[in-house]
C-alpha cells in the first residue's frame, strides 16, 4: 500500500492500495503492516495478513520493496524470506528508463538516481542478484530462483520426513 497518488494507468487494489496518510498511520500503529518505509514524499507498506496467509499456506509471494522493507521482512520472516536484489545494467540505463517513464520532473529523477546509487551498495545482503538487462532473461532468472527455493530441503513437505526413518 502507499500514500502516494496513483500514476497514469495504475489501479487501486492492483498496482497498490492507495490510502491516505491517516489510514496508513492507523494500520502501522495497529501492527497491520509487515514492513514499511517512507520513500521520498510517500509511505509504502506491506499488509501483514495476506503475507502471513501466504507463508502459512506455503504459497509463493513476490514483494517489490526497497532495502528498508527487505531488512524488515528478513527479520520478521527469517526462515521464509528469500531476497533478490534487482539492478539495472548501469546507472546510465536507469536514468534513461526513468526519463522514458515520463512521470517525474528533473529534481525527482535526480533524487531517485541518488537513492538508487545509495541502495545499490546493499546488494551483498541479499540471497540473489539479478541484473535486469533484458526483461525475458530477468524473468527466466527469477523463475530459476523460485524453482531452486521450492526444492530446498528445508522447504520440502513434512511427508518427506518419513524418508529419513
Amino acid at each position: 500500500m502507499t500514500t502516494r497518488l496513483p500514476r497514469a494507468g495504475e489501479c487501486d487494489g492492483i498496482d497498490y492500495s492507495f490510502v491516505t496518510d491517516e489510514e496508513f498511520r492507523r494500520k502501522l500503529a495497529a501492527g497491520e503492516l509487515a514492513e514499511w518505509a517512507r520513500v521520498f514524499d510517500a509511505s509504502y507498506g506491506t499488509p501483514r495478513e495476506p503475507l502471513d496467509h501466504a507463508v502459512a499456506s506455503a504459497t509463493d509471494i513476490l514483494l517489490d520493496i526497497d532495502i528498508q522493507g527487505a531488512r524488515q521482512i528478513r527479520q520478521q520472516y527469517p526462515h521464509d524470506a528469500v531476497t533478490i536484489f534487482v539492478l539495472p545494467p548501469s546507472f546510465t540505463e536507469l536514468e534513461e528508463r526513468l526519463r522514458r517513464r515520463g512521470t517525474e520532473d528533473e529534481a525527482a529523477i535526480q533524487r531517485r538516481l541518488m537513492r538508487a546509487r545509495d541502495e545499490a551498495s546493499a546488494f551483498p545482503e541479499y540471497d540473489y542478484l539479478i541484473i535486469n538487462s533484458e526483461l525475458a532473461e530477468s524473468l527466466t532468472q527469477l523463475e530459476a530462483v523460485v524453482t531452486a527455493e521450492r526444492l530446498r530441503v528445508a522447504r520440502l513437505h513434512p511427508e518427506f520426513a518419513a524418508w529419513n526413518k
